[in-house]
């Protein structure tokens, strides 16, 4: 059984571990990090999953974006554990994140992923949406209302959400 709760300053360094074992060397160097320098991650939507040991298993955190002049959420990254996957802990972290999400008034909400992993959580490909390169353009997936919004994927610089 895993505890899913707001991640805090104190999971830091574990979370920080967990996407380190989770992704290659140098994932930092991959455009979406771009869209995260000097954002803080929006930190009621940041979740860390522990177990009964209180090990962290499994963690997900939202950025803010803009596309266009739109505001959205950027999904990532999420990772759990290599002992601890095929338990379904990062669907479970996926519903629970969109969920608060969308409590919070987010509507639209952007990952970089599998099309078909994603499509089970609503996520759909996102034609005229642009995330720095030297991203695939297949793999830039949205769920919510993205009728009519497209353009380039920038660094947060709002104070809301619309």
């Amino acid at each position: 059984m895993y505890q899913l709760r707001r991640e805090t300053d104190d999971d830091r360094a574990e979370v920080e571990a967990l996407f380190d074992t989770c992704f290659a060397p140098g994932r930092e160097a991959l455009s979406s990090y771009r869209l995260r320098d000097g954002v803080p991650p929006i930190a009621e939507l940041c979740v860390v999953a522990r177990d009964d040991l209180h090990i962290v298993a499994g963690a997900v955190r939202f950025w803010p974006v803009l596309v266009g002049r739109s505001e959205a959420l950027l999904l990532g990254p999420i990772a759990v554990h290599p002992t601890r996957q095929g338990e379904g802990l990062g669907a479970q972290m996926m519903e629970d994140g969109l969920a608060r999400a969308r409590a919070a008034g987010w509507a639209r909400i952007l990952l970089v992923g599998d099309a078909p992993y994603y499509a089970r959580f609503g996520f759909a490909r996102l034609a005229g949406v642009e995330m720095p390169p030297p991203t695939n353009p297949d793999r830039i997936l949205g769920a919510g209302p993205w009728d009519g919004i497209t353009g380039r994927v920038r660094r947060w610089g709002g104070s809301g959400h619309d």
